[in-house]
């Protein structure tokens, strides 16, 4: 790996560029590492009403619950201020993927997967969160979860 540095006036504000022949693992954790110290926190909020930063690799879904979109952190669950569909555009870059119509989750965050339910799986997250795909998105999970295993081997 090379790491440059180029300090310069014509720079208005910090750049980083990741450069590489192919989409590697190794790139896809640099430009998550990346995203996760540059990438703005979500500010949300408790069943108490305390407001608390939340970085993005503390969360394990995102998901609807009545008219309102909860975070899951290992420490609680917490209401944010944006839709799903724009946190999904937010996260998506990173290792989060849509598994239903009201739920995204963070993929390095399943512990487990089961497929022994015909045309469904259903997702165990490491802090013991059980949650389904749902049957129009199995094939594009099994699909993303095949690439994200490939990489990292």
């Amino acid at each position: 790996m090379k790491i440059s540095t180029d300090i310069d006036s014509k720079y208005k504000e910090l750049e980083l560029k990741v450069c590489s022949k192919d989409m590697t693992g190794e790139v896809r954790s640099v430009v998550s590492e990346l995203h996760e110290i540059f990438d703005r926190n979500l500010t949300g909020t408790d069943t108490k009403g305390n407001k608390r930063m939340i970085r993005r690799s503390e969360i394990f879904s995102a998901y609807s619950e009545g008219q309102r979109v909860m975070i899951l952190t290992l420490d609680g669950r917490y209401a944010v201020p944006q839709k799903l569909y724009e946190l999904e555009s937010e996260l998506q870059e990173a290792d989060f993927i849509r598994i239903s119509r009201s739920e995204i989750v963070n993929i390095r965050k399943i512990r487990s997967i089961d497929m022994s339910i015909t045309g469904t799986i259903r997702l165990v997250m490491k802090n013991g969160y059980e949650t389904y795909v749902s049957r129009r998105n199995v094939a594009k999970i099994r699909e993303r979860l095949t690439k994200v295993r490939e990489e990292n081997s």
